[in-house]
């Protein structure tokens, strides 16, 4: 999205990076920077800067940062021209479309009010005499209307075309309909028909407020069982859950992660407003980025069978690398939480919650299940795979107590497992220590960004357009000083596109600042950027400015030799450059 670079200047005058970061982060000033703990992972010591000089953010833990539309873009879960008019209408700005862009956020503004009359619709139809069947279920399952109404359930009706007729007679078109996924087409004959027949339905609605897509559960031997909309330009199952609209308003302190909807929705009506659901897909990376941003602590509730299990394990590495803390809950008498609830009731949940497990007993638990422990041969097994896995626990302290209780599990003395878990926390650390020792011998790997999109592959041109960017952001008329470079000279494509943007900036008498590149880079390029603009100010001696213009053109010029006269001639007068002694 092209704004134009005035309109973004006024944008962030109008939206200091502090103020704006304020509002989500408890901030407290060290020196010329902000610090507080990091909206983006869990952490209990704050390693989230603030540096309203410079207007960017960059958390020393988890990595991100960038200017105020970044935030924005991270914390709001937003496309940048979606934080950028977030950001607008925060200072009350008008934001100057372009044609291209103006059409494309208006398609989307069409497609959520397409949503939410469709939303209306099928929660009208829930209440006509053909949805006499999805009520009944309904009452089977012992929702109540409240929580119909809370969570905006509906029905779609058993025809063809209910849904296609009553939208295109309020003014959506059939082609909103397909985009929107709310609609097929027949290509033998060339007609449209409802996608959802014959279901519950369950509206999705994000983080704003905005219904952008349905899940559908059907109330006959139909298959799938369950149908949620497909991809769109609204709706992305991997980035969104159901009921976080209203989860990220819970003051439990936790949230709970389902399996399905009906057990999410359970639990907000025994009082836990705190239970989101996956959108008919495994738990992503980028869903355990969500959570992070509103929890510190998950505790999951998939169901008992060994999908469930499964599904289980691999979630946990996931949420443990936003720096959540995970817990297991495990149901003995029910095989989901919707049962469990029907059965026992809130308060005996609210006791299995209080028992949960951590990640550590669920997983020591789990490897135990496998195993006949009164045999000696799988016993001898369970204790290396156990030493084994407790070796992975990063404290000592768990290592301790985890030991004992795998030791009581098979039945062997504390000290006898502790020798074995010792010698493979030891190979452990052999390997790593290996490896490590490896990538430090390899100095350019340790240089290296850590976004694998960015890559140094000449390291003594990379190290002096890093310098010399960070001398041209503190001290812009340097410019002045680097006509001589271009943007092909750069080795890294990103400090050359920076580069050409900045020194443009500057030409025409703009500010010249990190903020001013969020909707040039990518968001982790802005990352890797301000990591670099976190490190302590370097002089500005100009002898240290003409060098990094001097490495950076020898290097270009190396790269892009067209011959061996060529090769010679610039090796010549690189000799005489540095007092070689050539003639």
């Amino acid at each position: 999205m092209a704004f134009s670079p005035a309109f973004l200047d006024e944008l962030n005058n109008r939206n200091p990076i502090e103020d704006v970061v304020g509002q989500y982060v408890a901030l407290t000033r060290k020196g010329s920077n902000l610090f507080g703990l990091c909206p983006f992972h869990g952490e209990k010591t704050a390693s989230f800067s603030v540096a309203p000089e410079k207007g960017i953010f960059y958390c020393f833990g988890c990595h991100k940062g960038g200017g105020v539309v970044n935030f924005i873009m991270e914390i709001e879960n937003l496309s940048y021209p979606d934080a950028v008019r977030f950001l607008a209408k925060r200072a009350g700005l008008e934001v100057p479309e372009d044609d291209s862009n103006q059409s494309l956020y208006k398609k989307k503004e069409r497609l959520w009010a397409l949503c939410k009359e469709a939303a209306r619709f099928f929660n009208n139809q829930l209440k006509t005499p053909a949805a006499a069947e999805v009520r009944a279920y309904i009452a089977k399952r012992g929702l109540t209307n409240s929580t119909v109404t809370r969570f905006g359930l509906g029905f779609a009706p058993n025809t063809w075309s209910s849904l296609l007729d009553a939208m295109t007679a309020k003014g959506f078109t059939k082609e909103e309909l397909l985009d929107a996924g709310l609609v097929l087409s027949n290509q033998n004959k060339g007609t449209l028909y409802d996608r959802f027949r014959n279901r519950l339905m369950f509206p999705i609605i994000d983080v704003r407020g905005n219904v952008i897509g349905f899940g559908g559960r059907v109330m006959d031997d139909s298959t799938p069982k369950y149908l949620n909309s497909p991809e769109t330009i609204i709706f992305n199952k991997r980035r969104n859950l159901f009921a976080m609209n209203v989860v990220k308003k819970s003051k439990q302190g936790f949230i709970i992660l389902t399996e399905g909807y009906m057990d999410a929705i359970a639990l907000h009506q025994y009082g836990f407003d705190c239970a989101v659901a996956s959108l008919g897909t495994s738990l992503t990376q980028e869903h355990a980025d969500m959570l992070s941003k509103y929890t510190n602590e998950v505790v999951l509730t998939y169901d008992g069978d060994a999908a469930g299990q499964n599904a289980t394990q691999r979630a946990i590495p996931m949420l443990e690398k936003t720096g959540l803390r995970v817990k297991v809950l495990r149901m003995q008498g029910a095989k989901d939480p919707d049962e469990f609830l029907k059965k026992y009731g809130a308060d005996r949940f609210r006791l299995l919650l209080q028992s949960s497990e951590n990640q550590a007993e669920y997983r020591l638990r789990s490897l135990q299940m496998k195993f006949d422990l009164s045999v000696d041969e799988q016993k001898v097994e369970f204790a290396k795979q156990a030493a084994d896995l407790i070796s992975t626990y990063s404290t000592g302290v768990e290592r301790e107590i985890y030991g004992a209780r795998a030791a009581e599990m098979a039945g062997l003395t504390a000290d006898v497992m502790k020798i074995e878990i010792n010698k493979a926390f030891k190979r452990r650390m052999a390997i790593s220590k290996k490896a490590q020792d490896k990538k430090d011998l390899e100095i350019s790997a340790t240089r290296q960004p850590r976004s694998r999109e960015i890559r140094y592959d000449n390291m003594r041109s990379a190290i002096a357009e890093e310098n010399l960017l960070r001398m041209l952001l503190r001290q812009p008329d340097l410019f002045d000083r680097a006509k001589i470079l271009e943007r092909e000279y750069f080795s890294v494509p990103m400090f050359g596109r920076a580069f050409d943007a900045l020194r443009r900036r500057w030409e025409d008498d703009l500010s010249v600042n990190p903020s001013a590149l969020s909707e040039l880079l990518t968001p982790e390029e802005m990352a890797h950027l301000t990591s670099i603009l976190q490190k302590p100010d370097i002089p500005l001696p100009d002898a240290a400015f003409a060098d990094c213009v001097r490495i950076i053109s020898e290097e270009y010029r190396l790269a892009n030799v067209s011959g061996i006269s060529d090769l010679k001639e610039m090796q010549e007068s690189l000799r005489r450059k540095k007092g070689y002694g050539g003639k």
